[in-house]
């Protein structure tokens, strides 16, 4: 993969949400198998929150949270898709929807399952994601 840091742009499918991400041109993302991530065909790249930029659309998003309540899954209310949200692994972070990055900074992602059916186990493996650098 290659390290040169370039500024991603994205967002949902109407276009009322905006985001800008920074990172590599070449992502590894990360396909969880538990029944949110698998049901919403979420690719996540998680960077720290000062790495995320809200553009456009914070009065268009509405939130989901169960359980714990720390995971803020955020999803466009007039589409419907969740381009990034606030992660239960990494809440001191953004967990960005690969899919929905839209710009050609993004030259390609390498995908990593990741075994979110036994969270518990195995959310420790994510915690450096969201670590400034």
């Amino acid at each position: 993969l290659q390290t040169m840091i370039v500024t991603h742009s994205g967002g949902c499918h109407c276009g009322a949400v905006r985001f800008e991400v920074e990172g590599e041109q070449e992502l590894r993302a990360d396909e969880c198998n538990c029944s949110i991530c698998t049901k919403k065909g979420f690719l996540h790249y998680i960077v720290p929150k000062s790495k995320f930029r809200l553009l456009k659309g914070s009065e268009s998003l509405s939130c989901y949270s169960w359980g714990t309540l720390t995971a803020k899954h955020y999803f466009c209310k007039v589409c419907g898709v969740s381009s990034f949200y606030i992660p239960r692994s990494n809440p001191d972070g953004y967990d960005i929807n690969v899919r929905c990055i839209d710009s050609p900074t993004l030259l390609s992602y390498k995908i990593k399952p990741f075994d979110g059916q036994n969270w518990e186990q195995n959310a420790q493996t994510l915690a450096h994601l969201s670590n400034e650098t």
